[in-house]
């Protein structure tokens, strides 16, 4: 996938941020394209530093803002904000999908909207916001893409453990615990798992490259479906 100069502009604006081309093309490149083109770089490296990145701009907001926090609870709304889960659904919020450069087989198992792809282009993008355009905006873009998850208490549970908080809404809503179905697909070295949830009249659909993380996905999806009509 290749994109015009308009289809990155957009991207770019939704970030608020002036990225470097080059360094934005990297950021959204999955080594899945760069192994079908030859080996040409990939955004692991920007994933790396964006993760760091990431991890302490939300650490440094949390501890100034929260002061009657403790360890364990500043660490559990980190833990829900950083999370791969979390971070996935920062990315779907601005199409972040829709730009990332895909090999062909990641393409047709769903890779646009796989959790670890878009979170891991996240990270990356970030690292590449501050490389180009520094610490302090790229701490900048970090809280304001996170800021809807840091504003919704209720979500930390979740984020950390769909599993249980859907359980217990089920419970708390008197409908039928969870029901899930897993599927696999590719080969045995690279395996694609689709979790399907259902509550209710409520069922949807979570990408993972394992079980459980396929699990979570859907799990978080349909809690967030049902904590609305709560």
């Amino acid at each position: 996938m290749t994109e015009n100069i308009t289809e990155r502009s957009a991207l770019t604006d939704k970030l608020g941020v002036d990225i470097d081309p080059e360094l934005l093309s990297l950021a959204l490149t999955h080594r899945s394209y760069a192994y079908e083109n030859g080996g040409t770089p990939h955004n692991e490296r920007l994933e790396f530093l964006g993760d760091s990145i990431l991890g302490q701009a939300v650490t440094v907001h949390l501890f100034r803002t929260h002061p009657d926090l403790d360890e364990g609870a500043l660490a559990k709304r980190r833990a829900s904000v950083v999370s791969t889960v979390a971070l996935a659904e920062v990315a779907r919020t601005i199409g972040l999908g829709d730009h990332i450069m895909l090999g062909r087989g990641e393409t047709q198992t769903g890779g646009r909207d796989k959790d670890s792809i878009l979170a891991d282009a996240m990270e990356a993008v970030i690292g590449a916001a501050f490389l180009s355009a520094g610490p302090d905006r790229a701490q900048e873009l970090v809280l304001r893409l996170v800021a809807p998850l840091l504003a919704d208490p209720a979500r930390y549970g979740a984020a950390m453990d769909p599993k249980t908080s859907l359980q217990e809404l089920a419970a708390h809503l008197g409908v039928a615990p969870p029901v899930y179905g897993i599927e696999a697909s590719g080969p045995d070295h690279h395996r694609v798992f689709t979790a399907t949830v259902t509550v209710g009249d409520v069922s949807r659909e979570g990408v993972g490259s394992s079980k459980k993380q396929a699990e979570m996905a859907a799990a978080l999806a349909v809690w967030h479906v049902l904590s609305a009509r709560a």
